[in-house]
């Protein structure tokens, strides 16, 4: 499991989630889609309409991965911080029972606000 209590784990631009699609298709459920995808040089988080999986790109081949999938029914509260005028990375603070918080931090033009809206809608 990716281990979350590194606070910002991740600095994630967002991409087209049909770029992303194929390295996570194997654990998608039935009728789940990809609503949001965002990455890094190797690693990537895709947000669903059921969970969000974070993947965690190891090793020189990148071979190994590890896939944590994290529901939003474990949500207990999540926080949206939108950048600013020097501060240019927004971040997505998430609280999940037995887990704690995990943090995104999203660098450049993302629409954390539709990410907001995204996360409210499938946890409230």
């Amino acid at each position: 499991m990716i281990d979350f209590s590194n606070g910002a784990l991740f600095k994630l631009a967002q991409c087209d989630p049909a770029e992303i699609a194929p390295q996570v298709q194997q654990l998608l459920l039935d009728n789940e889609q990809i609503l949001v995808a965002a990455k890094t040089i190797r690693d990537f988080v895709v947000f669903t309409d059921k969970r969000i999986i974070a993947v965690n790109v190891q090793g020189m081949t990148g071979k190994k991965r590890d896939f944590t999938s994290l529901p939003y029914s474990k949500v207990q509260s999540f926080s949206v911080e939108t950048a600013g005028t020097f501060d240019l990375d927004a971040e997505l603070d998430l609280w999940f029972s037995g887990l704690g918080k995990v943090r995104f931090e999203f660098k450049g033009r993302f629409d954390i606000t539709y990410l907001g809206k995204l996360i409210a809608h499938h946890v409230l």
